[in-house]
């Protein structure tokens, strides 16, 4: 008999990690990257970096690692983290050391313009540049081995999980399970969220203004952004390259077009828990408990855990790690108990 799957009830940090901003601070700090500093090591030694090639001469700068600790893998994850961090986050890479101990290869994919990869394409990143996303993960689902395919991300890569599982069916993609933690539900709510967290306004709009000078520098013809916008609030620089690089007309609606609130999940087919927490300073827990989600999706709220952090103890290991694992393995289990001819469309 297989022992229960952990549950987010579970997740109970000590009384002096309960806060939701020391989570979310501690989780993306360098105390918990010096911490990490074994496990990257161990990743580094496995990993592969590469350049996909997409369609329309998009490129994506990707991490395939492959895992030691068995004869056979037991599947691939792809891993996608959130807006500003990176495939060498700290979630990301303690998650891909935690999935390669347990068996599965790992695929770190970065979005465009984040971690080292803003030469690759002269356009700049924006949250509603889902097909490319797409196209990366049918790329890296394709490849040949044995085992589960899924898909996992962290916040915006949450976001972004959740709506290539909801595409993959459709492009022919095999995917056998999805997990969002923390993901951005209502981007037009996040967006309010984080104007009146003034920290975390400032952290974000630190980490876009110095990427976006970064690609500036990089492309010099180009008008990318102006001293004076860069000046702007998220708001107002959000609203300008909006108007300058997408065809949505308005923030509303370029905010509406990435947007997986209300029932805009309820045609998800593949298998997926969202995980996220209650005191999330980021993402109002209520755009959470108004989504309308089919049987295969999994809303899953602890009481604490922050953005994205839900760290265990003064180790700062995170739940996020076994408690993937131990759904992948379920999952796993789940497809062998189906007819060969089956298991690929569940």
């Amino acid at each position: 008999m297989n022992p229960p799957l952990p549950r987010a009830a579970d997740f109970s940090p000590p009384r002096w990690l309960r806060n939701a901003h020391l989570q979310s601070m501690l989780n993306s700090s360098s105390l918990r990257r010096a911490m990490l500093w074994r496990r990257a090591r161990m990743l580094a030694r496995v990993t592969q970096a590469e350049v996909l090639q997409l369609d329309g001469g998009v490129r994506l700068q990707g991490f395939h690692s492959v895992q030691q600790a068995l004869p056979d893998r037991l599947g691939l994850v792809l891993l996608l983290h959130g807006w500003e961090g990176s495939a060498d986050s700290n979630y990301m890479q303690a998650t891909s050391a935690g999935l390669l101990r347990a068996g599965y290869d790992v695929y770190r994919l970065n979005f465009r313009d984040h971690g080292d990869s803003h030469a690759l394409n002269p356009e700049p990143f924006h949250s509603c540049r889902l097909d490319e996303v797409v196209a990366a993960a049918a790329q890296v689902c394709a490849r040949p081995g044995a085992g589960l395919r899924a898909i996992a991300g962290f916040s915006l890569g949450g976001n972004f999980a959740l709506r290539v599982a909801r595409a993959a069916p459709a492009r022919g993609i095999e995917l056998d399970y999805a997990l969002a933690v923390c993901p951005v539900v209502d981007p037009a709510a996040g967006l309010r969220q984080l104007e009146q967290g003034r920290l975390y306004h400032a952290y974000f709009m630190r980490k876009w203004r110095s990427s976006l000078r970064h690609k500036q520098a990089l492309f010099p013809a180009r008008m990318l952004v102006s001293r004076e916008e860069l000046a702007l609030n998220m708001r107002g620089l959000t609203r300008a390259l909006v108007l300058r690089y997408t065809e949505f007309g308005t923030l509303d609606a370029y905010l509406d077009g990435y947007s997986i609130a209300g029932d805009r999940l309820a045609t998800l087919q593949v298998p997926a828990t969202i995980l996220t927490a209650a005191d999330d300073p980021v993402i109002p827990v209520a755009d959470f408990r108004a989504m309308q989600l089919p049987d295969c999706v999994e809303l899953d709220i602890a009481t604490h855990g922050g953005h994205c952090g839900f760290l265990t103890g003064a180790g700062l290991h995170s739940f996020v790690e076994d408690y993937l694992v131990a759904r992948l393995h379920a999952r796993a289990a789940e497809l062998a108990r189906m007819p060969a001819h089956a298991a690929r469309r569940a």
